[in-house]
C-alpha cells in the first residue's frame, strides 16, 4: 500500500521545523510523492504562526512544479468547553483542518473520560474538522470505540501518525487499538508523517506495520489516491 500525499506537513512556520514549502515540493518530486498538505500548528502553540498566516493560505498555488500542494492546520483545542485556537470562519479557507490536544495549549490532560468529551465538543462547535491529530497519544488518552463512532458519524478521519511511535510512549498499543476498531466499526485514516524536515515526507512504515497488523485495507485508507482525497475534503463518501 502506497499513499499519494502526505496529509500532516510541518514547515518552518511552525517555529520548531525546518524545512520550506518548496523543499517539501523538492523531496515529493524526487520520491514520487504526488502531493501533501501544509498543517503549521495553530496559534496557540508556542512559536507557531499568528493567525494570518492561515487567513492567507490562498497565496499558496494549487500546485507547485506538479505536486498538489493542500492548505491545512493542526489546531490546538484550548479550554474544556472544546474551544480551538482559530476562528470557523478561518477554516472555510483550509482543505485539511486536524484538532489535537497539546501541551501548553490551553488544554491539560484531564483523563480518558473527560478528554473524550472535550474533544466530542470540539468537534460539535467545528464541524470543519476533518481530521484527529495523533489520538493514540497516551498522554491526551480519549475512548477508542466512543470516538470511532464519532467520528464515522460525522465524516471524520482518523490520523495513524508514524512520528508517534518515536515522540509519544506509548503510542504503538493505542494505535493498533484504534486502527481494529476502524475496522469493526468501517471507519476511515489517513496515514501521515506529521514530518518536521523535509526527509521525513512520504515515510510511514511504522503506520503501515500498524495497518497490516490490524487488517486495515485500501478502502480504509483515505490517502491512497489524489481522487480519494479530494472526494473527502469535499464532503463525499469515500
Amino acid at each position: 500500500m502506497k499513499i499519494a500525499a502526505d496529509l500532516h506537513v510541518h514547515t518552518i512556520s511552525s517555529g520548531h521545523a525546518y524545512s520550506t514549502i518548496e523543499e517539501y515540493v523538492a523531496r515529493a518530486k524526487k520520491i514520487g510523492l504526488k502531493g501533501f498538505a501544509v498543517t503549521d500548528h495553530g496559534p496557540a502553540m508556542p512559536g507557531a504562526p499568528h493567525a494570518y498566516h492561515f487567513q492567507n493560505m490562498r497565496m499558496i498555488p494549487e500546485k507547485m512544479n506538479g505536486v498538489r500542494i493542500y492548505r491545512g492546520i493542526e489546531s490546538n483545542i484550548i479550554s474544556a468547553d472544546g474551544d480551538i485556537d482559530l476562528p470557523e470562519e478561518t477554516f472555510t479557507r483550509l482543505e485539511v483542518v486536524m484538532v489535537a490536544m497539546h501541551p501548553r495549549c490551553g488544554y491539560p490532560d484531564h483523563g480518558e473520560e473527560r478528554n473524550t468529551q472535550v474533544l466530542l465538543k470540539a468537534l460539535s462547535k467545528n464541524p470543519r474538522i476533518n481530521v484527529i491529530a495523533h489520538p493514540g497519544n497516551p498522554k491526551y488518552a480519549i475512548k477508542i470505540r466512543e470516538t470511532v463512532a464519532a467520528l464515522k458519524n460525522r465524516g471524520i478521519a482518523l490520523e495513524i501518525n508514524n512520528s508517534s511511535f518515536t515522540s509519544r510512549v506509548g503510542s504503538w498499543e493505542r494505535c493498533l487499538e484504534f486502527a481494529r476498531e476502524i475496522k469493526r466499526q468501517d471507519g476511515r485514516v489517513i496515514l501521515t508523517t506529521d514530518s518536521h524536515i523535509s526527509t521525513m515526507l512520504g515515510v510511514i512504515d511504522k503506520s503501515l506495520q500498524i495497518v497490516k497488523e490490524a487488517g486495515l485495507s485500501e478502502k480504509h485508507v483515505i490517502n491512497t489516491s489524489l481522487k480519494k482525497i479530494e472526494d473527502f475534503i469535499a464532503g463525499k463518501s469515500v
